[in-house]
């Protein structure tokens, strides 16, 4: 593991063993078997949380169609003018 053999590790533990003594060794294993658990915990609550689809806290109103105002089919064509307001002879 690691790329380390036996005698790597037995002198890494050796070296603990003798920094902590061997009644804090226990102490020290078991706080990082805890603290290991509660990060795999966390890790697998964040995991569910976010792979479940959850309803979403905001809805997008329904999107109202644009509608142009109706146009005439035709042109209006201009009236021609009736000279109407001459007095007729």
């Amino acid at each position: 593991m690691f790329g380390m053999g036996m005698g790597e590790w037995l002198i890494i533990f050796l070296i603990i063993l003798l920094l902590f003594g061997a009644k804090r060794l226990p102490e020290i294993a078991r706080s990082l078997g805890k603290a290991t658990n509660e990060f795999k915990k966390a890790k697998d609550e964040l995991t569910s949380y976010t792979e479940t689809p959850s309803q979403p806290t905001y809805q997008q109103p329904p999107q109202q169609q644009y509608q142009q105002p109706a146009q005439p089919q035709q042109p209006a064509q201009p009236q021609q003018q009736s000279n109407n307001n001459q007095p007729q002879a």
